[in-house]
């Protein structure tokens, strides 16, 4: 069940909403594709099926390579990242990477490579292509054609006074970066395939565009990222917490929360240790520097938002927070409505797995993709 929150930050509220529609993408993209995971092979005879892969990969790079391919340059100026996970693609057999023959160099080395779909990558493509329409239209005959078209104008209304490039998801979270969000360029000018109309956007894009803004501002006066606070930081206590419990407290993978204690337990903020009650596994505590950092986490929040208020009018702040608060909280049912849209299909990888209890209060996209953990 996923739980809600009183007043709940406005990053929070956004990162609810996005990894909502994330996951219900992700769920029909899984139903829909031939692919292999852990769970086993999904793979009809004679097929060799990519690793599957979160929308991440989709809106951020697979939607950009074109049948005849793309260059790596001009892949990172339509996407507006060079945060691209082409190993992994390359690895997990959606696209391959065509040099020119005459350089001698590694692929990573190379100038300005060919990125092409491969087979499977092209079928990947039909199947994800239709995909954010098509939750998107399930969210307006769910939650009522009003709410929607209010929620993507109070968006739009942020979006449209922004000076950024900002990518089409959020981008791979780094912990050699501090696990910071990368800061796109300004007013770069748009680039075949760019479009400036913010009404062909997706919905999970507009709501990547104003997450990815608000923390950049929130990072700029953070030495730790906004990921990393907003999710294990967050609930991490001087009395500690078993190691074990931090997926269930986050939302997040324990992929991402080791990540991220681990990147905390590096600069003094914590520490992890074995457990004091003799039970198996650690737990994790806050030092004062740490407590210090999450006392620091949640000021900034606030400190934030009363600045966006102040850039875009407190009325549209207010306009946004409530067009998703109608999304996440509902006082007359015990769960989120968003939990509506969470099961999973039957044969789903997440249908094996214990929901967590909440929805992350930051998406945590490494280097597999989105939430949990790159499917």
């Amino acid at each position: 069940m996923v739980v809600m929150a009183a007043r709940l930050p406005l990053p929070t509220l956004l990162s609810h909403v996005l990894v909502a529609f994330t996951i219900e993408f992700d769920n029909e993209a899984e139903h829909r594709m031939a692919h292999r995971t852990t769970n086993g092979p999904r793979v009809p005879i004679g097929l060799n099926a990519p690793w599957l892969a979160s929308q991440v990969m989709w809106a951020n790079v697979m939607q950009f390579v074109g049948a005849d391919g793309v260059r790596l340059s001009e892949l990172h100026a339509r996407a507006r990242t060079t945060r691209d996970s082409l190993a992994g693609l390359q690895r997990w057999g959606y696209v391959a990477v065509e040099v020119d023959p005459a350089d001698i160099r590694p692929v990573s080395s190379a100038r300005d490579p060919m990125i092409l779909p491969t087979a499977a990558g092209r079928h990947a493509q039909d199947v994800w292509r239709p995909l954010a329409g098509t939750i998107e239209g399930r969210w307006r005959e769910r939650f009522g054609a009003d709410v929607i078209a209010a929620l993507r104008g109070s968006l739009q209304a942020v979006i449209g006074q922004l000076d950024l490039d900002l990518p089409f998801y959020l981008p791979v979270v780094y912990p050699t970066m501090n696990g910071k969000a990368e800061v796109p360029s300004a007013n770069r000018p748009l680039t075949a395939g760019d479009t400036d109309d913010m009404s062909s956007l997706d919905l999970s894009a507009l709501l990547s565009q104003a997450l990815l803004s608000f923390t950049i501002d929130f990072e700029r006066a953070s030495l730790l990222s906004l990921p990393i606070s907003a999710n294990s930081l967050r609930v991490l206590t001087e009395g500690g917490v078993r190691v074990r419990d931090l997926p269930q407290l986050t939302g997040v993978s324990k992929e991402a929360n080791a990540m991220s204690v681990g990147f905390l337990a590096r600069h003094g903020c914590a520490l992890v240790e074995p457990d004091p009650t003799a039970r198996p596994g650690k737990v994790v505590r806050l030092t004062p520097k740490g407590l210090k950092a999450q006392k620091k986490y949640h000021r900034l929040l606030g400190v934030t938002e009363k600045a966006w208020e102040d850039r875009f009018g407190e009325d549209g702040i207010a306009t946004l927070r409530a067009s998703l608060d109608r999304l996440v909280s509902d006082t007359t049912a015990d769960a989120s409505p968003l939990q509506i849209g969470l099961e999973p299909y039957p044969d789903g990888w997440r249908a094996s797995r214990r929901q967590p209890d909440q929805l992350p209060h930051y998406p945590m996209i490494l280097h597999r993709g989105g939430f949990p953990d790159g499917s």
